[in-house]
């Protein structure tokens, strides 16, 4: 029995210095606050995808402000990834019971229980892996995201870099990738396929929906009446393209020192400089 205890003691004390080294090496989020993230730990991934494969990588992104995103993208996207964002402090408990009894159902993983949230943490900081530890420090990032920043500006930079295919990176190049329109002036049925397309947005193109793509576009159009998107906060000011740097795009595989191709006017052109805050 002595042997048992000491042995439960020990194994105790390493899993809680595991865990406090995982807690103590997870990233600083507290500058997203005032600032927008530049290159995302996806962005890298596909880069070093891009270099395996020998292909030239193209990154397509543009920063945009919460406020010139489409009411119809900010409620599809809601509806179709996190019907219950306000209601979470980033973990969604009531969603990963219920898929978890859903993929036992089915016996395999058809359904996810990430908040966005939790998407937009592993974007920023982490991998598409599913390892367990990965999968945790996703929960501890998400918490951290959820006590520094407001729904709003979680919900901004999401729409700003979550994955939209293949070298596609938030909202404004997949609008104007697709649509050739902005991210402000996509309609309920354009909102409602691109929202469709996260699940797998580098299969699924909604200038040539599938049938999977349309179901998905049906049922998040009827949702999407019943989302109330977080408000514009009133504190931000619109960031001025005047004001734009250059996406961080270092280290990027293939990637031209300039923008080269005239004719993709995204090219390069996230913008670092925060939604300014006036007091």
């Amino acid at each position: 029995m002595r042997r048992l205890l000491r042995w439960l003691a020990a194994a105790g004390a390493l899993v809680f210095a595991f865990l406090a080294y995982v807690y103590l090496t997870l990233p600083d989020v507290r500058p997203l606050a005032v600032g927008n993230p530049g290159q995302t730990a996806f962005m890298r991934l596909r880069a070093r995808e891009a270099k395996a494969d020998g292909r030239t990588w193209r990154p397509v992104q543009r920063w945009v402000p919460y406020a010139r995103i489409s009411p119809n993208l900010r409620r599809a996207v809601l509806a179709a990834e996190d019907d219950g964002f306000f209601e979470h402090d980033g973990i969604d408990m009531a969603q990963i019971r219920e898929s978890i009894e859903t993929n036992l159902t089915k016996w395999q993983a058809v359904r996810g229980g990430s908040t966005i949230t939790q998407q937009l943490a592993k974007n920023l900081y982490l991998s598409p892996s599913r390892n367990p530890m990965r999968k945790v420090r996703e929960l501890l990032i998400a918490r951290r995201l959820e006590a520094e920043l407001s729904k709003t500006r979680i919900f901004e930079i999401y729409l700003n870099v979550i994955e939209w295919g293949d070298g596609v990176w938030g909202a404004e190049a997949a609008a104007r990738r697709y649509f050739r329109a902005s991210a402000s002036n996509l309609t309920r049925e354009q909102a409602a396929l691109l929202a469709g397309a996260i699940v797998n947005p580098r299969v699924l193109d909604p200038r040539r929906p599938t049938g999977r793509l349309s179901r998905r576009q049906r049922i998040i159009l009827a949702r999407m009446g019943n989302i109330d998107p977080p408000p514009v906060e009133p504190s931000a000011r619109m960031t001025n393209a005047n004001d734009a740097s250059p996406l961080d795009v270092a280290g990027a595989v293939g990637v031209p020192a300039a923008a080269g191709d005239a004719s993709d006017e995204l090219l390069f052109e996230g913008v670092q400089t925060p939604a300014e805050r006036t007091k």
